[in-house]
């Protein structure tokens, strides 16, 4: 039995190829890369180069394997581009996602993992860690791309033989603790991605987009987590779904918040030296601050992360970009 990863030669996709094949799955990868690279993914997995929404490249990929899980990481994800080209965005993640989901459905594949994003509650009413049962209220295209899809996936499930896990992702950021793979897009907005690339002399400077919110310091709060330990959410998911668990929407996240300028202190702190930060307007479509619970994903999942240490996010980060500076293919 194999499992499928759309997007798997992309940031958080190779992460989780890696760790399928870590925990000893035969894995399959679609990827168009458009922003993935093929190098980033080991020889083990089976590549096919196409879209998600080709039904061509799907008879092909499910024929040629029995294909028990998909776990779908295609997609696009930058907010104020959301903005900026809504239709793009609902095409790309929505219409794409709904003929995925068509044929997981077509092929009788009875498991999806899905990557959902806390985009989808906007800014939260409370400043408390926000809960799954919290209301629904994405201030961005993206946001709402993600929520229309999250639709799908439930309404498929009570019509069909089917059973899905979408993973509401918070902040994700930092490397492969082995060094295998990382942020490797060119023009990544990630602001950990960014401020690295700031750090190690790739950028003139970073902006920092808004001083003006009603936080501690004045800018967005976010809750960060180690992309391995996402990775690791979705072996969690995929094990619980096979044991016969329901479908099941989670939160992925610490519970713990920093501001963009703390994670800008933390950046200077573990490189050593200071970078030039300019300070700016506001983005299009930024929530103001949102932390998640994790508690459900620690009860249903038997989640427990191992990498929940800013310092440590960010080293895995600048390490990895002090290793895409020695690389001459990208």
């Amino acid at each position: 039995m194999t499992v499928l990863v759309t997007g798997g030669a992309g940031y958080i996709g190779s992460h989780m190829v890696w760790a399928l094949l870590d925990a000893g799955e035969d894995v399959a990868v679609i990827d168009r890369l458009s922003t993935g690279f093929r190098w980033a993914l080991p020889a083990e997995a089976k590549f096919y180069e196409g879209d998600i929404a080709d039904e061509a490249l799907h008879a092909k990929v499910f024929t040629e394997n029995t294909i028990e899980a998909i776990i779908h990481f295609a997609g696009s994800i930058i907010v104020p581009e959301s903005v900026a080209d809504p239709l793009s965005y609902y095409e790309n993640n929505t219409v794409k996602s709904r003929a995925l989901i068509a044929a997981a459905v077509k092929y009788k594949v009875p498991y999806f993992v899905f990557s959902s994003t806390a985009a989808v509650y906007g800014t939260p009413q409370s400043p408390e860690p926000v809960l799954e049962t919290a209301m629904l209220n994405p201030e961005s295209p993206y946001g709402s791309s993600k929520l229309m899809t999250e639709t799908m996936l439930r309404d498929t499930a009570n019509a069909h033989d089917f059973t899905y896990t979408a993973l509401r992702y918070f902040n994700v950021a930092g490397a492969d603790p082995k060094g295998r793979t990382g942020q490797s897009t060119v023009g990544a907005t990630h602001l950990i991605k960014v401020a690295g690339e700031a750090a190690l002399g790739k950028r003139g400077h970073i902006d920092v987009f808004g001083t003006d919110y009603p936080t501690a310091d004045g800018t967005c709060v976010r809750d960060y987590i180690h992309v391995s330990d996402l990775a690791n959410a979705h072996l969690k998911a995929l094990e619980r779904m096979r044991a016969g668990g329901d479908s099941l929407v989670a939160n992925c996240g610490y519970g713990t918040g920093f501001s963009v300028l703390e994670v800008l202190e933390t950046v200077t702190k573990v490189h050593g030296k200071s970078f030039d930060v300019r300070y700016v307007g506001r983005r299009a479509g930024d929530a103001v601050m949102i932390v998640a619970n994790p508690g459900l994903a620690k009860q249903e999942l038997n989640w427990q992360p191992k990498y929940d240490d800013l310092d440590f996010i960010v080293k895995t980060a600048l390490d990895w970009e002090a290793h895409l500076g020695r690389r001459n293919d990208r």
